[in-house]
């Protein structure tokens, strides 16, 4: 049968790199077995959260449904210059036509 496996929520996570930070004199390992987490879960947690910040730590479960976001944000940009070049294009129309 297979462990299943343990879910944290973002806000346990942040306390634990919270935690982890604010007892420097315990190691990573005194850390974990206190909060009832492994060692490498820490350091990951840790880690997301230096490289930037706390909402790193909740991306990390996140980080398909961020990755189709960006795709859509890069989307939605080349739209709008797509645009923005056309009515450029129209405006030069317009006064070509115009005069």
């Amino acid at each position: 049968m297979a462990k299943k496996r343990k879910t944290f929520t973002d806000e346990f996570k942040q306390d634990a790199v919270q935690f982890l930070t604010n007892h420097p004199e315990m190691t990573v390992i005194e850390c974990a077995e206190t909060l009832g987490v492994g060692r490498s879960t820490l350091e990951r947690w840790r880690a997301d959260f230096n490289r930037s910040g706390l909402s790193a730590v909740a991306a990390h479960n996140n980080d398909k449904e961020e990755k189709d976001l960006l795709k859509e944000n890069v989307r939605l940009q080349r739209e709008l210059r797509d645009s923005q070049e056309a009515l450029k294009i129209l405006k030069k129309a317009i006064s070509i036509l115009g005069n």
